[in-house]
């Protein structure tokens, strides 16, 4: 018996029916044209700052639906539906003419950078300093790049500790690109994301001829998740390893605290004493960190998560790769989340060397191979030294994931993991068969060539069909009742602040709130 097959022998149903995943859902508010909506965040939504379950990423226009942490794939989705279906109830009252979510993690039709309006989380300074984070990133990358959407997909499994939560995430950085491969579904762009930006990308040709409605690469799998996508020059200079929680808190600890000339010439504040961001470290606080995959920790009121993590430990992954799935009303498959799941497992199970400063180079360099040339045939990837082709060493990463999803199904009663691993183990041998490639044909045969048109239509089609699902009026009045909730919270958070901001903002910022 295989060390793999011995560690798959030794986890109790118990401890695979305890697994645990919640989704974190990214998506922009837009309006029937496709252009950004410009309007706040809807009030019937609830507070952005203190609802636990819908709020705004980056912009007042970027909706963010979150689940619970929760026991079965079946449920997690529900719950996301449900959020679905409130939020789409309350954009179609948005005036005039209702406002739609955007079924694209690329984004769509988009104002002038300035105009782009930051998230808004009322005047207390804990919502103050939410606004001027954001404040920040728009200044250290600019605003289009962060109002790219995605799905995070959060994972944990009874007994983990943080060393093996370590080692899966060595693992997974390792075999990203499989996933990149098979989910991936950012191959094409609207031109405005790139205006002005030094770009590879080429026009996508349309029978009228005309200025390119789209811009893609050919076997690109994931734009977002290339160079044009979630990238920094500053933080391609820290070396964050992931060989144990006191390297990686060490290393984080650095960016946080130590000055960074590029940021420090955009200074604290502007003349007129408005706050240009947070600080002037290379982070501004832990979230600025990009990563395909994160270790997390349930912070507490007012706790940074620095500190949490390392007080208390890694408590559960937070992927982060996930493009939006256009052609499903809620972003995601329950087949994909089980794919994941079983992903995750062969990553904690196999064995996980120590990372090294050269593998890490090698793998962002894997990473950008695939996000820009993926289903490009015998594309090769660095693996130990060696070109391996990617689909052969894909198979090789699914093939080992077979007992694993036999393990799942045995302990749910069920086949749905083994159905879900054959089908990615057929998509990869099938490019054409990937979201991807599904893009970019669609785009071509059925919209033209024009990414708007395209993503409109993915967008309309989902707020049809959720609207269409049965909806009762006990869940109409829960729903309510946690906006009403969150806005009662928010308003209790802005009469209990006595200090002032820049007094609170220091004792946030200090270095011994790290830990």
């Amino acid at each position: 018996m295989s060390t793999l097959h011995q560690r798959i022998a030794a986890l109790s149903a118990d401890r695979l029916t305890g697994m645990r995943r919640g989704i974190e859902k990214e998506g922009l508010r837009v309006l029937p044209t496709g252009h950004l909506a410009l309007t706040p965040h809807p009030v019937a939504l609830g507070s952005a700052l203190t609802h636990t379950a819908i709020t705004t990423d980056y912009s007042e226009s970027q909706l963010e639906l979150i689940t619970g942490a929760r026991t079965t794939v079946q449920q997690c989705l529900q719950e996301l539906t449900e959020l679905h279906q409130f939020t789409h109830r309350v954009l179609a009252q948005q005036q005039p003419g209702g406002e739609l979510l955007w079924a694209s993690s690329m984004p769509c039709q988009l104002p002038p950078d300035e105009t782009i309006p930051l998230g808004r989380y009322g005047g207390s300074n804990a919502g103050r300093a939410k606004s001027v984070y954001r404040m920040g990133l728009g200044h250290r990358y600019g605003r289009r790049m962060q109002t790219i959407s995605g799905i995070h997909y959060n994972w944990s499994l009874p007994g983990v500790g943080s060393d093996e939560y370590f080692a899966l995430i060595r693992n997974f950085r390792r075999n990203a690109f499989v996933l990149l491969y098979l989910f991936g579904a950012s191959p094409a762009l609207c031109p405005c994301f790139v205006q002005g930006r030094q770009h590879s990308l080429q026009p996508l040709e349309s029978a009228g001829g005309g200025a390119a409605r789209a811009l893609y690469l050919p076997h690109a799998t994931s734009l977002r998740m290339g160079r044009l996508g979630y990238q920094s020059e500053a933080q391609a200079s820290l070396r964050v390893s992931y060989n144990g929680l006191q390297g990686y808190a060490d290393s984080l600890h650095e960016a946080l605290t130590k000055p960074y000339p590029a940021y420090e010439a955009i200074g604290l504040r502007s003349l007129g004493g408005d706050y240009n961001q947070l600080g002037t470290s290379l982070l501004q606080i832990e979230n600025e960190f990009y990563g395909t995959i994160r270790p997390k920790r349930t912070v507490q009121s007012g706790e940074r998560p620095l500190h949490a993590l390392r007080e208390r430990g890694v408590e559960y992954v937070e992927v982060r790769l996930m493009d939006l799935d256009p052609f499903v009303p809620v972003g995601i498959t329950a087949q994909t989340m089980r794919l994941l799941d079983v992903f995750l497992l062969h990553c904690l199970l196999t064995d996980s060397p120590p990372d090294t400063p050269e593998e890490i180079a090698v793998l962002k360099h894997n990473q950008q191979l695939t996000a820009e040339r993926g289903r490009e045939p015998g594309l090769t990837l660095s693996r130990n030294g060696a070109q391996v082709p990617l689909v052969e060493w894909g198979d090789q990463v699914l093939a080992e994931c077979e007992p694993i999803a036999q393990a799942l199904d045995a302990a749910h009663g069920s086949g749905d993991y083994a159905q879900a691993l054959a089908a990615a183990r057929a998509t990869l041998t099938s490019p054409e068969a990937t979201p991807s490639a599904h893009v970019l044909s669609e785009l071509v045969q059925q919209h033209e060539s024009d990414f708007t048109a395209f993503a409109l239509d993915h967008s309309r089609t989902s707020r049809d069909v959720l609207l269409a699902q049965p909806w009762t009026e006990a869940q109409q009045q829960r729903y309510l009742a946690l906006a009403e909730q969150s806005l009662a919270d928010q308003r209790a958070i802005e009469v209990a602040d006595s200090l002032p901001f820049e007094d609170w903002r220091e004792r946030f910022m200090a270095v011994e709130q790290l830990g």
